[in-house]
C-alpha cells in the first residue's frame, strides 16, 4: 500500500502538522485502518480510494484512538499527495459523512473548501480551566458539529505558554473531543493564534488544526469585522493558514510538504 507522509500547513518540512496518507489498493475494514493508524502513531492518516465520480476520492480519517469524521491536516496532505503524483489541478473529497470536500493547487499553494459552522455561548467547568493554567476567559463558546469547547484568552504570550496537566485535563471533562483556546494577535501579521489540546480523542496536542476553523473562521469574522483572516496555530511545531468566508463556505489555504513516500506492506 503506497503510504506517505506529509506535513501540512507549512512551508517547510518537519514544521505544521504531519499526517499519515494511504493508498488501500482495496478496501478496508475499521479495525485494519486502526491498526495503520496505530502503526503509523501521528495524529490523523487518511485513507484515500478513487470514488466512482470522476476526480473524486473517498477519504477517511483515523487518530491513533478513533475515526475522526473531519480532518483538515490530513485533506491537505491528501490533496498535496495526489496533486504531486496525479498533475490535475483539482480534487473532491468525500467523507464518511457524505460531506464534498473540493480542493485546489495554484502552484505552491493549495486551498480547501470547508463547511462553516455555527458556536453557541457555553461554560468551561473550572477543573479544566484549572488542568490548562487559566485563571480567566473572554468568552466560552460550543461547536456541535466538531463537538470542541473553545474559549477565547486576551493574550497569545499566554496562548503561547500553556502548559496543561493533561491527565487532569482528561478527567476535567467527559463529553467533549477536544478545547480549544485562541487569542487575538496584536503584533504580528496574524489576526489570531489558537491551540488545540484533546486528550480524549486521540494525542494530547494537535500541531496544527484544519477543521476547528470551520467555526474559528466565523467566530472572529464576527469579532474583527473582517471575511479574510490569517491564523497561527502556536504549538511547538506551529502553522498557518489563510481563511476566506464567503457565504456558507470556508476556503483555507495553505501549503504542505511530502517528507516521506514508501510501501506498507500490510
Amino acid at each position: 500500500m503506497q503510504t506517505y507522509i506529509v506535513d501540512s500547513f507549512t512551508d517547510k518540512p518537519f514544521a505544521g502538522n504531519p499526517a499519515g496518507v494511504c493508498l488501500p489498493q482495496h478496501p478496508m475494514d475499521n479495525t485494519q485502518m486502526l491498526l495503520v493508524a496505530q502503526e503509523l502513531g501521528l495524529s490523523e492518516t487518511a485513507f484515500i480510494q478513487p470514488a466512482t465520480q470522476l476526480d473524486q476520492w473517498t477519504i477517511r480519517f483515523f487518530s491513533p484512538v478513533m475515526e475522526i469524521p473531519l480532518c483538515g491536516h490530513a485533506t491537505l496532505a491528501s490533496a498535496a499527495v495526489l496533486f504531486e503524483t496525479l498533475s490535475v489541478p483539482q480534487i473532491t473529497f468525500k467523507n464518511i459523512n457524505q460531506l464534498l470536500l473540493p480542493t485546489r493547487a495554484a502552484g505552491k499553494d493549495i486551498t480547501l473548501e470547508f463547511p462553516v459552522y455555527e458556536t453557541h455561548p457555553d461554560t468551561a467547568p473550572t477543573a479544566l480551566l484549572d488542568a490548562l493554567g487559566l485563571s480567566k476567559v473572554v468568552n466560552t463558546v460550543y461547536n456541535k458539529e466538531t463537538n470542541i469547547l473553545m474559549l477565547e484568552i486576551e493574550d497569545t504570550q499566554v496562548l503561547g505558554s500553556l502548559s496543561p496537566n493533561y491527565p487532569a485535563l482528561l478527567a476535567s471533562h467527559t463529553s467533549i473531543n477536544g478545547v480549544l483556546v485562541t487569542a487575538p494577535s496584536h503584533h504580528d501579521k496574524y489576526d489570531f493564534h489558537s491551540r488545540y489540546f484533546w486528550p480524549w480523542s486521540g494525542t494530547n496536542e494537535d500541531p496544527v488544526t484544519g477543521g476547528t476553523h470551520t467555526f474559528l473562521a466565523k467566530y472572529w469574522a464576527a469579532r474583527l469585522g473582517k471575511n479574510t483572516l490569517r491564523s497561527f496555530q502556536a504549538s511547538k511545531r506551529t502553522g498557518f493558514m489563510q481563511l476566506e468566508i464567503a457565504g456558507d463556505k470556508l476556503f483555507i489555504t495553505s501549503q504542505a510538504q511530502i517528507v516521506l513516500a514508501g510501501e506498507m506492506r500490510i
